[in-house]
């Protein structure tokens, strides 16, 4: 290990703004790794100013773009920065970062 590896702050894995228990359905919008377009029904299950943890059932990979959209209007353009599998119920989230200044709250 080199002296600056040793001497490295290690990056926090803090959520940036707060993250709220949410349940909404959404659609999203995307393309598999393999370039074939997909929308799919998702479910919003935490949300903070900057970002979301979506249950989706879709081929996505990290660093891909994606549109979100509400149930209350208006189109996100986000990008995929987490895929996983909840421990406990099975199913497949991933997490996203809003690539809107606004975020959830634009006009």
């Amino acid at each position: 290990m080199t002296q600056k590896e040793q001497t490295a702050p290690a990056r926090s894995q803090r959520p940036r703004s707060p993250r709220v228990p949410v349940e909404f359905s959404l659609e999203v919008e995307g393309k598999t790794p393999s370039g074939e377009p997909f929308r799919v029904t998702a479910q919003a299950v935490k949300i903070s100013r900057g970002g979301a943890t979506l249950i989706v059932d879709a081929d996505v990979a990290i660093g891909a773009i994606v549109e979100l959209l509400p149930p209350f209007g208006g189109r996100l353009r986000a990008e995929v920065n987490g895929l996983w599998q909840d421990p406990i119920d099975g199913r497949p989230r991933i997490g996203v970062k809003l690539l809107d200044s606004n975020g959830w709250f634009a006009d």
